[in-house]
């Protein structure tokens, strides 16, 4: 008895290792870059180097999009350390404090202030809808999973908090996918969009808009599924 004590605990030692999810570097490293480019400008303090155009009657949009840019950059940092396995396991009373701030500094006054930047958004009523609906959908898997950990749900808390991680970084998903229908569409400018570059820029901003969270979400979901899945085949073998 002993001995098999010992073989299940040899075997089960690996789980714990600080690599056990090798994809959190590679994701570190793509934050940190994308973080690099992006907060520049607002760090700034200076209106003139906003990467987003002012829409009318809005003068406080610069602020309110720093302001934003900053607390999603807090969310964004502090959801890598609450999604590796390791750090979880290594440090649960960290994690807990972190996960505070996660929720309360980063995600909640990010995702406020993306309701409002995304309701005035320059770019046409099309992504206005998507950013507020975004916006929404981010504010409210966060506050499940905060509810779930409160009522000591934890395997509730740990999706909600995954959709949650998952909505955090799909800005960097929309990085990817404006430049995408950028180049499919510019060919249309002169036929589809009658030579109009403002009805170009609107359709790529809606298109990103749209899909980036919409993508994210499927894929976040579809892992979700899997999982249980997963689970029963190795129990069964």
């Amino acid at each position: 008895m002993t001995v098999r004590l010992e073989q299940r605990d040899h075997r089960e030692a690996p789980r714990k290792s600080w690599w056990r999810r090798p994809w959190v570097g590679p994701l570190a490293v793509v934050v940190v870059v994308f973080l690099a480019f992006s907060m520049p400008p607002y760090l700034a303090m200076d209106p003139a180097q906003s990467r987003v155009p002012q829409p009318p009657g809005f003068t406080s949009h610069y602020w309110f999009l720093a302001a934003h840019v900053l607390f999603g950059s807090i969310a964004m940092v502090g959801a890598l350390l609450q999604i590796w396995p390791w750090f979880r396991a290594k440090y649960p009373a960290v994690h807990r404090k972190i996960g505070r701030v996660y929720v309360f500094a980063g995600v909640l006054p990010a995702g406020l202030l993306a309701l409002t930047v995304g309701a005035m958004s320059p770019f046409g009523p099309a992504t206005r809808v998507a950013n507020v609906v975004a916006g929404v959908l981010w504010l409210a898997c966060t506050f499940a999973g905060w509810r779930a950990a409160r009522q000591r749900r934890f395997g509730d808390h740990r999706r909600w908090m995954i959709r949650s991680f998952a909505l955090t970084m799909s800005i960097i998903v929309s990085r990817l996918v404006g430049p995408i229908a950028l180049i499919t569409l510019q060919p249309q400018l002169e036929t589809t969009f009658g030579g109009s570059e403002l009805a170009l820029t609107q359709s790529v901003a809606a298109i990103t808009a749209w899909l980036s969270p919409t993508l994210v979400i499927i894929a976040t979901q579809w892992y979700l599924d899997r999982r249980p899945a997963r689970k029963k085949s190795a129990i069964a073998r």
